[in-house]
């Protein structure tokens, strides 16, 4: 019996597993044109309508196939994978766009509204920009269908009233302007006024700058530091400085806070203006609003000063600010440098170079070999040998012109075997030495009587095939043994 049962047992029917959920709908998926797009003809005036109704008849069909209503996401996949890098139907873009708002089924929203205005601002065609944006003020995104705006349409009509600024389409771009006050929740926001009163400014049509900047007063919109810094430059470009003093004074009476633009355009323009004083006076002043200094600072208070023949106050300047701590990081002092060496005062910018590099500002190598050149110059060759062996240390490597002529001044003074050392350590730091490297000590050798150190040099020389044939090495030979000096 029990095996009997048993068999029953396996007999009977078991239970089935509950069967597996179905997949979830797949997305949309967009029609591959890459065929029917590459069997396009060319356009031009015949084929351009052609190409609009096959491509119109492209979209219908697919939408006709799917059973899912295309959706905005859908359209703005198809306009970036399909159809902005096609050679030639890229610019139909705005048709497809337009034919897309006809469906019952879709409706446009802020993220295709972006594509299309930068899409038509990236390959000018302004033209079509207004229209556009028309069609964004009657057609709210659908975020927007409560009582608030959506929130990206300020940002879509910046990029738009930006372009028509940029290339001077000043009307279009105060309708634009006014379109997008109607279309948006509050006030537009300070950067949007100076786009526009930046763009006067630029071409030169200040008054309406002006009487765009007492419109934003009026409707209660507060200047930021970027609004006074336009104006400034704007008066500062029409020689008007004291009227740039004067929204200088208005800005810091509104509790605006200067910045380094701010001080920046007030110190070239006193420089232009051959004010001097008033420069230094700025800078002073954005010292005490404890306003950073950036290498730009620098680099006009020099270029004002050594141009007014005031190097050496310029170079008290930069030992000031540094002291005060100040000066920039990254600041470089080339151009200070070589006007202090042009004017004969290589020592002054060795003590300047030297200050800022003990306080972690590096020189550049151009500024360490044109300071070494200087000072051969002027016979101060231990200072040079100084200086290039700190430089070696510190990892700058110099040119092997410069260098070679450092050793050629060592060897006139009778310093050859500095001269070598000074080979060896730049030999180990990277810079290789060259037959006329080998020439200029061997000569050193001969004249200070050094045989022995000569012999050696050659047999380098020679080993390093620097040396082109016999003759040249008996010469080196015959003239060592023949020299007069130590043994």
């Amino acid at each position: 019996m029990s095996r009997k049962r048993a068999l029953y047992k396996l007999l009977e029917p078991r239970p089935q597993p509950p069967a597996p959920p179905p997949p979830p709908p797949l997305p949309l998926p967009l029609p591959d044109l890459s065929p029917a797009l590459s069997a396009l003809t060319p356009v031009d005036a015949l084929s351009a309508k052609s190409q609009l109704t096959q491509l119109t008849t492209l979209l219908k069909a697919h939408l006709k196939k799917s059973s899912i209503t295309i959706t905005p996401k859908d359209l703005l996949l198809f306009f970036k994978s399909r159809l902005r890098h096609h050679p030639r139907l890229s610019h139909l873009d705005f048709y497809l766009f337009r034919y897309a708002a006809t469906l019952d089924s879709f409706r446009h929203d802020h993220t295709t509204f972006e594509y299309m205005v930068r899409s038509l601002v990236s390959t000018n065609r302004l033209d079509s920009l207004t229209t556009l944006l028309e069609f964004i003020a009657s057609n709210p995104c659908p975020c927007s269908d409560g009582i608030f705006s959506c929130s990206k349409t300020e940002s879509i009509f910046r990029v738009s009233i930006d372009s028509f600024c940029r290339t001077g389409r000043f009307d279009d771009a105060l309708y634009a302007f006014d379109v997008m006050k109607r279309s948006i929740d509050g006030k537009p926001s300070v950067a949007l006024y100076n786009i526009v009163i930046h763009g006067y400014v630029k071409f030169g049509k200040f008054d309406k700058a002006l009487e765009f900047y007492r419109k934003m007063i009026q409707e209660r919109v507060k200047p930021d530091v970027v609004t006074f810094n336009i104006l400034i430059s704007g008066y500062c470009r029409d020689n008007k400085y004291s009227l740039a003093m004067e929204v200088f004074e208005e800005m810091k009476q509104k509790g605006c806070v200067p910045n380094v633009v701010t001080f920046n355009t007030l110190i070239k323009a006193f420089f232009r203006d051959e004010k001097v004083e008033q420069a230094v006076g700025m800078a002073n002043e954005m010292i005490e609003l404890r306003c950073g200094f950036s290498s730009a600072t620098c680099d006009i208070l020099i270029d004002g000063l050594c141009r007014k023949g005031k190097a050496m106050e310029a170079a008290a300047f930069m030992i000031e600010f540094l002291r005060k701590g100040v000066l920039p990081k990254g600041f470089d002092s080339f151009v200070l440098t070589e006007t202090l060496c042009i004017h004969g005062k290589p020592e002054k910018a060795l003590e300047l170079v030297d200050e800022l590099w003990d306080k972690g500002y590096a020189p550049s190598l151009v500024s360490c070999t044109t300071l070494i050149e200087s000072l051969c110059k002027i016979a101060q060759i231990k200072k040079s040998v100084k200086l290039m062996d700190k430089m070696l240390n510190e990892g700058i490597i110099p040119d092997g012109v410069t260098f070679t002529c450092l050793l050629g001044y060592m060897c006139r003074v009778g310093e050859t075997l500095e001269a070598n050392k000074l080979r060896l350590l730049a030999s180990r730091k990277g810079l290789d030495s060259d037959g006329m490297m080998y020439r200029i000590l061997i000569s050193g050798c001969i004249s200070e009587g050094r045989k022995r150190e000569g012999e050696v040099l050659v047999n380098e020389m020679l080993d390093g095939g620097f040396i082109p044939d016999i003759a040249t090495y008996n010469k080196f030979m015959y003239d060592l043994a023949a020299s007069k000096g130590l043994p």
